[in-house]
């Protein structure tokens, strides 16, 4: 016997999606500007989660030079049919000229690699896709409705695709405007097939305080569906901003081999009042049947603190280990490009080049990150900066966005090296503390964590602190938890130069 800890994937892991083949499950989420994208989660039990590959992984699948922060990739679904796992999913916000919206990819080992993408014809996010018992495969997304009753109303449409010449093809119907009158966003769609009804799972709501989860169901595929009376099937809006989880949506169900049936969906923790900087997290509940629909959190109605899964393994994989993280550890990412493009390994850490791409621009910068996991947190990085050169500076990033973060850098100078605290909010820069500092040839950076207040820290000394609540998405808009890392700049100077990120400690507290 073994519970879950929700959420089973801490920080931002958001719109996950779920299937199942033989004994494991696998599971994907949203990445938006973050590379490699699209991170790939397996499991045998629900409740231990290995990470196992990105279905984005190569520069060559598509570009993302130009994308915006919080654009990119969006809410993907994953399914498997017949040896192949399908990912259909959208690629937001691409300049004029690049290849964006809709796509499929497909591999044969969910670990990859997945194919280039296949671009669809089809207006919108949230794609799905269902495999039909007679053979026919069906997909269908999420648009603004062409003529809508209100502000912010959406309809899903559904249309076959054509495997065999990659196309969709045939006639196209809308088969949803949402379930409740003047409820916006009805998104997320997933269909399934359950003693012969056809079940159409969606969100509602936005994806913040009112999200919700909605289902309907029909007699044929393409429809009419008919809303449960009892919608929306899970929600916590009605728990008010007060409570400890908040945003419950974006919901994908899954069947397990001994029948039972289970949900994973995006939420939110708050704390410091109604603020997430961790994000949207993935996190599981049960499901029952119950006079022909589900009921998600039987007796309880809202997503649990712990979910008791029967035969399952103690948790322990999905919460990472504490301590250094090394260069083969999944969770570094970088933004817009591969890490390989500005960093190799060594030893326990990184060689980092530095970069004429700063942090506030929506290009590659050199920067190496993991994502905020844990509400108080310890972060430690170790430099060597033998190689930094006068008028550079490298750092430790908290990152929103390109335009709302905090930095705590060493710049080289001619007189000495000089450590700077910048608060960057909507675009402008303020510095809230400048002073010398002894930064040859090692310099150590530590960001302490207590709940919203993050404290910068150089070779021991206090710096000074942010407010967190400034950095999440309640105060900055986009969809993105924070993340945490180095970076490398000259400021739009050309450069050779290298330093190098000796450790990185990640300890929860």
């Amino acid at each position: 016997m073994a519970y879950a800890e929700n959420p089973i994937l801490p920080g931002c892991y958001p719109d996950p999606s779920i299937c199942r083949d033989g004994e494991y499950y696998y599971l994907a989420t949203s990445t938006f500007e973050v590379f490699p994208a699209l991170p790939l989660f397996r499991s045998s039990d629900l409740v231990n989660w290995e990470q196992i590959g990105h279905a984005i992984d190569r520069p060559d699948q598509m570009s993302f030079e130009g994308i915006k922060s919080s654009q990119g990739i969006f809410a993907p679904t994953i399914r498997h049919h017949e040896g192949v796992f399908y990912l259909v999913c959208t690629h937001v916000g691409t300049p004029e000229g690049t290849p964006g919206g809709n796509f499929l990819i497909t591999a044969t080992d969910p670990a990859g690699p997945w194919s280039d993408p296949i671009w669809l014809d089809a207006d919108g996010i949230d794609p799905s896709i269902f495999f039909d018992t007679d053979g026919k495969v069906w997909l269908h997304g999420t648009r603004l409705a062409e003529a809508p009753e209100w502000r912010q109303q959406t309809e899903v449409w559904l249309r076959e695709y054509d495997r065999v010449h990659k196309v969709l093809r045939g006639p196209e119907t809308v088969i949803w405007t949402g379930a409740l009158k003047g409820g916006i966003w009805a998104e997320a769609p997933h269909i399934f097939r359950k003693d012969g009804e056809y079940f159409l799972l969606a969100a509602e709501g936005g994806t913040a305080h009112h999200h919700s989860v909605m289902i309907a169901k029909s007699d044929t595929i393409t429809g009419p569906y008919r809303g449960n009376p009892g919608n929306p099937i899970l929600t916590h809006r009605h728990l008010g901003r007060q409570s400890d989880v908040v945003g419950a949506g974006h919901a994908d169900l899954v069947e397990a081999p001994d029948g039972t049936w289970w949900a994973v969906l995006l939420a939110m923790r708050t704390y410091g009042g109604y603020h997430y900087n961790l994000g949207r997290e993935t996190f599981l509940v049960p499901v029952v049947w119950e006079d022909g629909w589900p009921v998600f959190a039987p007796g309880e109605g809202r997503v649990p603190q712990r979910v008791h899964v029967p035969d399952a393994e103690v948790q322990d994989s999905s919460h990472p280990s504490p301590g250094v993280i090394p260069p083969n550890d999944q969770r570094w990412t970088a933004l817009r490009g591969p890490i390989e493009s500005f960093a190799e390994p060594s030893g326990q850490g990184w060689n980092l080049a530095v970069s004429a791409t700063t942090i506030t621009e929506p290009s590659t910068p050199s920067f190496l990150g993991v994502r905020q996991q844990h509400m108080d947190v310890d972060v430690t990085a170790e430099l060597s900066l033998e190689g930094l050169a006068v008028g550079e500076r490298v750092g430790l990033l908290i990152r929103q966005s390109e335009d709302d973060h905090a930095t705590l850098d060493i710049r080289r100078e001619h007189h000495g090296d000089t450590a700077r605290l910048t608060h960057r909010r909507a675009g402008h820069d303020t510095i809230l503390r400048e002073e010398p500092v002894d930064a040859s040839p090692e310099v150590t950076l530590r960001l302490t964590a207590r709940g919203q207040d993050y404290r910068l820290v150089v070779n021991g000394t206090s710096i000074g602190s942010i407010d967190g609540r400034s950095l999440d998405t309640v105060s900055t808009g986009g969809f993105l938890g924070l993340w945490i890392g180095v970076f490398a700049t000259s400021d739009g100077a050309a450069t050779e130069s290298t330093v190098t990120l000796n450790t990185f400690d990640y300890t929860p507290r």
